[in-house]
C-alpha cells in the first residue's frame, strides 16, 4: 500500500471457502488487533459476500514499514472450525519527508589569509524517505552581503563547502549564507540551514602614517599634539607603540584614556637654537602588537622660528685708522661692519 493512502481506503481480500453446507459453511472473519486496519464484510441480497481490508489510520513508512496481520475465518458449525491467513502489508514510500540538516546553524571561523580552496565546512542533511525521495542535493540560495556571492562554492552531492576567493577582514568580517538541501522526489521537498562564516583578523596591515610639518619657537617642556597612526586590523594587531629618532631635543608621550582613546604628544626636552639647527628631521615609527609586528613611519620636519636672541657683532672690536691732517671733508674714514645671525628684521642692523 502507498503510505499516502487516505484513511478509509478499501482493499478487496479473497474470501475463505468451506466445503460444508448450510450453517457449517457460514463464515465470519476476525482480524488480529490493529490500530491501522479493520475488516468490512458485505453481503448482498443473493448472499454473496465481499471482504475488504479498510485503512483506518494514515500510514507512515518511516515509523512502520511492514504490517503483519492475521486474518481468521470461522464457520458456524458446532464446534466452530477456523482457518487463518497472514496478511503482509508493505508500505510503499511517498515523498512526505523534507531533508533535515543536522544543524540549523553552522558557525565557522577562518583567518583572513586562508587560501582559496580551503574547506570551510561539510554540511549534511538526511531524508528518511527511500530511493530518489531520499537523494539530496545541496546549494547556496542566499549570501549576505549580496556582493559576496562568489566567496564559496558548494558541492551539490557531498555538501562540502570550499573557499573560492580571498577573504579580507577589513572588508567583510561576517558572511551569512543560506543553504538548501532538496530531495529528488515528486514534488521535491527541501530543508534549509544557515552558515555563519566569521573572518578572523590577521596582522596584514601596517600602521598608516603621513608627513607632519611643525614650526616651533618655545621652551623645554612644551607639548605639541600629534596625529597618531591608524591600523585597519583589530585587537593586539592594532595596538600601537611609538618610537622617535633622533631624540636629542624631543621625546614622545603616549596617553591612553579609560575608553582606550590615545593621545600622542611631542615633548620638547632641550632648548632650540635656530642658529645652530634650523630644521630638525625626526622619524616617528609606529609598531603594532601583531606577530610578527608591522611598522609604519612618519617624518616630522620641524622648522625652528627665529627669535631676536642675538645682538649684532662688529667684525672688529677696535678700528684703527690714520688720516693726513689735510684730508678733505667727505673723505671715507672707514667702513665698519656688524652682523646679526638672526633672520628678517631681527638681522637688520642700523649704525
Amino acid at each position: 500500500l502507498p503510505e499516502n493512502s487516505p484513511p478509509g481506503s478499501r482493499f478487496r481480500l479473497e474470501r475463505a471457502s468451506d466445503a460444508d453446507i448450510g450453517a457449517n459453511a457460514q463464515l465470519s472473519y476476525t482480524l488480529s488487533p490493529s490500530e491501522d486496519f479493520a475488516l468490512d464484510l458485505q453481503r448482498s441480497e443473493e448472499f454473496r459476500e465481499s471482504l475488504f481490508l479498510v485503512l483506518t489510520k494514515a500510514l507512515d513508512r518511516e515509523t512502520v514499514a511492514v504490517h503483519w496481520l492475521l486474518l481468521t475465518a470461522s464457520d458456524g458449525g458446532r464446534p466452530s472450525l477456523t482457518g487463518t491467513m497472514e496478511l503482509v502489508i508493505s508500505v510503499l514510500d511517498a515523498n512526505d519527508n523534507a531533508p533535515q540538516f543536522n544543524q540549523s546553524v553552522y558557525k565557522v571561523q577562518l583567518p583572513e589569509n586562508a587560501a582559496e580552496g580551503t574547506v570551510v565546512v561539510r554540511v549534511n542533511a538526511t531524508d528518511p524517505d527511500k530511493g530518489v525521495n531520499s537523494e539530496v542535493t545541496y546549494r547556496a540560495i542566499n549570501v549576505f552581503p549580496p556582493d559576496a556571492k562568489g566567496v564559496i562554492s558548494v558541492n551539490s552531492k557531498s555538501g562540502e563547502i570550499r573557499l573560492t576567493r580571498a577573504l579580507d577582514f577589513e572588508d567583510v568580517r561576517l558572511y551569512e549564507i543560506e543553504l538548501e538541501a532538496k530531495d529528488n522526489g515528486t514534488p521535491p521537498l527541501s530543508g534549509h540551514c544557515s552558515l555563519e562564516l566569521e573572518v578572523l583578523d590577521v596582522n596584514d596591515n601596517a600602521p598608516e602614517v603621513g608627513v607632519t610639518i611643525a614650526e616651533l619657537t618655545t621652551v623645554p617642556g612644551s607639548r605639541f599634539p600629534l596625529e597618531g597612526a591608524s591600523d585597519a586590523d583589530t585587537g593586539a594587531n592594532a595596538q600601537l607603540s611609538y618610537t622617535l629618532s633622533p631624540s636629542e631635543h624631543f621625546a614622545l608621550d603616549l596617553q591612553r584614556s579609560e575608553e582606550f582613546r590615545e593621545s600622542l604628544f611631542l615633548v620638547l626636552t632641550k632648548a632650540l637654537d635656530r642658529e645652530t639647527v634650523a630644521v630638525h628631521r625626526l622619524l616617528l615609527t609606529a609598531s603594532d602588537g601583531g606577530r610578527p609586528s608591522l611598522t609604519g613611519t612618519m617624518e616630522l620636519v620641524i622648522s625652528v622660528l627665529d627669535v631676536n636672541d642675538n645682538a649684532p657683532q662688529f667684525n672688529q672690536s677696535v678700528y684703527k685708522v690714520q688720516l693726513p691732517e689735510n684730508a678733505a671733508e667727505g673723505t671715507v674714514v672707514v667702513r665698519v661692519n656688524a652682523t646679526d645671525p638672526d633672520m628678517g628684521i631681527y638681522g637688520e642692523v642700523i649704525y
